[in-house]
């Protein structure tokens, strides 16, 4: 890996490490851990070792669903989530249409993720998909509302895994699969970026994976939500970059 050490000199009592880690490839989504922190690299990404792994992009999450025009609680929270909608439509989807094209293109592995349960009543789903409000989610074999968005379904034998937990590692097979094919690189994109996008996350960098979050390729419900939760994860867990900057790291004509 290629990097640049900007400090003049470690500090005192400090011994810098020239190991293989994780350092800093841009200033954006910057939290108060990292401020001081100037060891800076470029973005490499090697196609051969490199997955993409795409979070539940489904109808439930990412689809407007119907409301009765008679029941104003239904139209207030169809226009409190209306921001967010227009945002999956406008830039989360494109972007995640993008990536799996330079892939594909390239043939690099494309792996899913998605929330479904096994049993009809959903014993089998972890604590945190039983609660109440949004995330009390019961998605039994055969609901079309736990389909992958036709614009981003998965093709030929692209890996898809189902899941009862946040975290597309804990919950499954994926990451012996990535370790059987070689892969130690990831790059995530999908819903919601503060919940199972983070919990993949964290799990993947807890499994020594390299991790690049794409900024414009998920999104949590708010703005103010993604933005926290991208200068949480950044950095420690993974390197947030954009789309294009992913793209150009590829060499893949945008």
């Amino acid at each position: 890996m290629t990097y640049r050490t900007r400090h003049p000199a470690a500090a005192p009592g400090r011994v810098r490490c020239r190991r293989r880690r994780r350092l800093r490839v841009n200033d954006r989504h910057v939290s108060f851990y990292y401020e001081t922190d100037d060891d800076v690299e470029r973005i490499s990404i090697l196609p051969e070792r490199t997955a993409l792994l795409v979070v539940d992009m489904q109808h439930v999450f990412i689809s407007r669903q119907a409301v009765n025009p008679d029941d104003i609680r239904q139209r207030r929270e169809r226009e409190r989530w209306e921001p967010f909608y227009r945002k999956i439509d406008s830039v989360v989807i494109p972007n995640n249409a993008r990536l799996l094209k330079a892939f594909r293109a390239r043939g690099m592995e494309v792996c899913f993720a998605m929330i479904q349960c096994r049993k009809k009543d959903g014993r089998d789903r972890s604590l945190d998909q039983k609660a109440t409000g949004y995330n009390q989610l019961l998605l039994p074999p055969g609901d079309p509302r736990a389909d992958i968005v036709p614009a981003l379904a998965p093709v030929e034998d692209e890996i898809v895994v189902t899941k009862t937990t946040d975290s597309a590692v804990t919950g499954t097979t994926l990451r012996l699969m990535l370790h059987n094919m070689d892969i130690d690189t990831v790059v995530v994109t999908g819903v919601l970026t503060d919940q199972c996008v983070s919990g993949t996350v964290r799990s993947l960098a807890d499994e020594s994976f390299k991790v690049w979050l794409i900024d414009d390729a998920c999104m949590a419900a708010t703005e103010e939500i993604q933005a926290h939760e991208l200068a949480v994860l950044n950095n420690i867990y993974c390197h947030v970059i954009t789309t294009d900057e992913l793209l150009d790291a590829l060499g893949y004509a945008k």
